[in-house]
């Protein structure tokens, strides 16, 4: 059994974080790769290391011929062996050269020579001749898979020993400062060079220029924004170096700057060559709303809105798209100011050419409506071509306040054409001329006298319109209203949709009216009212209205009579309004019938001529005078104004008699 070791003695075998501390994951990695690649090396320098055991096997000492003892015991040759050992210093210097010719003379900062001894899944082991190997991270090869053991390549020695003892190398610095010098004079000189799109990163895409990684930002990739950036991937670009910083190895390049230059030259041939009426290839680089911009190669023309099209557009994104290839025509150029309209409509021809041919006055024709205003709507014919159906030219008998009530956009309808006026490229339509004109034959359906029944649509102040049929109205004027009646407004006789009973009293074709009469239905009263009403006869009437000169009576069997204020038997007042109010019941005698005039005139005195005295004064306690003020005092003129048309009442009675109001 061996002896317990005490606890004041350490084990050299055992290592502890007290006493410097296990090698870090990476470090132990790093050892195995410089074990491993130490065996392939020796493998590799075969002959070198024959002749170097031969020396060695003339080096050995009696120390290697004795027994060997245990390991953990005693070493295998003491100093006394070494200070013993037989070999001559001549022999020693030959072993020494020759293990240094095994060696490099490198120096930091350098670029060397290597071998791959090992390719591992994060690493690539390079021999560079020195004591130790190099471990270079695969991700500074463009393309690890075809990296295989015994490849030769140039690595960049950044430093002898790390903190692990180990060779620093770089495959990327080597790259680099092999093709600076190239790179530094495309620089200088402004020459283009060639790159490879190799992947995308943030702000840009990275190029292999050279077999280096140059920064290709996005801003710089072309003339506009690019819409996909991984489709470039891969593609071979003409570039040109604006940006070098070699301590910090940053190559910025720029794809713009070569088409600028390309556009520039395009631009001055363009120029030179441009004329009106070409025919030029473009691009569509800006729309907006009242056009689009194209690049005719290195210079811009503006495309109007009004000249894309023979036809309506409301968008110029309803025809063309950003980026789409377009044929334009150079309508005008201005050298002064290098401005360039262009026109699209002007590669197809002149819509409104022979249009009297294709559209005659009287024809139908089909289109879609493409607007509607107030006053009508558009209708498209054929592309550039559109027709204007006007609200009077919609129906022949409706009212329409609208176009939109009877049409809509986008709703497809035949027309009838009235008007073509190519100078000026206007067309005129109909609707209503697709069905006969009732109004034609309207006299020969209603003839002058025929009933007919109605619905009351409108009232007016001088009358109401009646529809006798589905668009066609007649008007009812107040004075035909009523026989007996002297009317002031329509709604005395008839309302808002009642339906009536009226007659035709004519019908006028050209202006499109007809007369119609509401009295007419029934016979006239007046020759019967004359034995009703003669001269000396009695009656009782109810004030329905006062008037300065007199009131309007109604009478048994609803008719209207006229009493001048000085019949009223109150010779103390001026008016009526002093004495009476609108309801009283006055005795009366009718001292006038006019038959032709359909008037009768009617008298309070005549009627109290030959009463008894006390009858006159009970009729003159139901009407006592009102006090009127001084100030509201007015003297009796010497005739009283008449309602308009009627002429005014003098003071003498006969004249009185003949100026009362026509009943109807």
């Amino acid at each position: 059994m061996p002896e317990k070791k005490s606890e004041g003695m350490k084990d050299p075998n055992r290592r502890t974080k007290a006493g410097g501390g296990a090698k870090s994951k990476t470090a132990r990695a790093k050892a195995e790769s410089r074990r491993m690649a130490t065996a392939k090396k020796a493998q590799a320098g075969a002959a070198n290391a024959s002749e170097v055991e031969t020396t060695l096997r003339k080096t050995r000492t009696k120390a290697a011929r004795e027994k060997t003892r245990r390991v953990d015991q005693e070493p295998l040759i003491s100093s006394e062996d070494i200070e013993t050992q037989e070999y001559s210093t001549d022999e020693f210097q030959q072993m020494l050269s020759m293990y240094e010719g095994t060696l490099q003379d490198i120096k930091e900062g350098e670029v060397v020579n290597g071998t791959v001894l090992g390719v591992t899944r994060d690493d690539i082991i390079v021999d560079v001749g020195f004591k130790s190997e190099g471990i270079i991270p695969i991700a500074e090869f463009t393309e690890p898979i075809n990296i295989k053991v015994g490849d030769k390549i140039q690595v960049y020695l950044d430093a002898i020993e790390d903190s692990d003892g180990q060779l620093v190398l770089s495959k990327q610095k080597a790259d680099f400062m092999r093709v600076w010098d190239n790179i530094k004079d495309c620089h200088d000189s402004g020459e283009t060079v060639q790159g490879r799109i190799v992947r995308r990163i943030k702000g840009g895409m990275v190029v292999d220029l050279f077999g280096v990684e140059a920064f290709l930002p996005g801003s710089q990739i072309a003339l506009r924004q690019v819409p996909d950036f991984d489709a470039l991937l891969g593609q071979m670009m003409d570039l040109k170096i604006i940006k070098l910083n070699k301590s910090r190895r940053n190559i910025v390049v720029s794809r713009r700057v070569v088409l600028e230059e390309e556009r520039e030259k395009m631009r001055d041939t363009l120029l030179k060559e441009i004329q009106p009426g070409q025919v030029k290839l473009g691009i569509i680089k800006n729309i907006t709303d009242f056009g689009v911009f194209i690049d005719l190669g290195g210079v811009d023309g503006l495309l109007h809105i009004t000249d894309m099209s023979w036809g309506r557009v409301n968008h110029p994104s309803e025809l063309v798209h950003l980026g789409q290839e377009i044929k334009v025509k150079i309508l005008d150029f201005d050298k002064n100011s290098n401005r360039i309209s262009l026109g699209l409509k002007q590669l197809t021809p002149y819509p409104w050419e022979n249009v009297e041919e294709r559209y005659p006055l009287g024809h139908r024709v089909k289109g879609k409506v493409v607007s509607i205003t107030d006053y009508g709507a558009f209708v498209e014919l054929e592309k550039g071509i559109e027709g204007l159906i006007h609200i009077s030219e919609m129906s022949w008998t409706q009212h329409i306040k609208h176009p939109s009530k009877i049409l809509s956009p986008h709703q497809e309808i035949e027309a009838v054409v009235l008007s073509v006026d190519k100078e000026n490229e206007k067309i005129s339509l109909g609707l209503k001329q697709l069905e006969a004109d009732p109004w034609l034959t309207l006299d020969f359906k209603y003839p002058v006298g025929t009933k007919v029944t109605g619905k009351v649509r409108n009232l007016t102040t001088f009358g109401a319109f009646v529809e006798i049929e589905d668009g066609i109205d007649g008007l009812v004027h107040i004075s035909d209203m009523s026989w007996t009646r002297r009317i002031q407004h329509p709604s005395e006789v008839m309302k808002r949709g009642d339906v009536v009973d009226v007659v035709i009293l004519g019908i006028d074709k050209e202006n499109r009216r007809i007369s119609l009469g509401h009295k007419q239905v029934m016979s006239d009263p007046w020759p019967d009212l004359q034995l009703q009403f003669a001269v000396n006869t009695e009656t009782l009437g109810t004030i329905i209205r006062l008037l300065d000169r007199g009131v309007i009576v109604n009478l048994p069997g609803d008719i209207e009579g006229f009493v001048p204020t000085y019949h009223l038997n109150k010779p103390d007042i001026s008016r009526p309004a002093d004495a009476f109010a609108e309801g009283d019941e006055l005795p009366l005698r009718v001292i006038e019938f006019d038959s032709h005039n359909r008037r009768i005139v009617l008298s309070v005195n005549a009627y109290f001529a030959g009463k008894e005295q006390k009858d006159v004064e009970e009729y003159l306690a139901k009407h006592p005078t009102k006090v009127v003020p001084v100030a509201d005092m007015v003297e009796t003129p010497e005739a009283v104004a008449a309602p308009i048309g009627e002429e005014p009442i003098p003071e003498e009675p006969k004249q009185d008699i003949d100026s009362a109001p026509d009943a109807g």
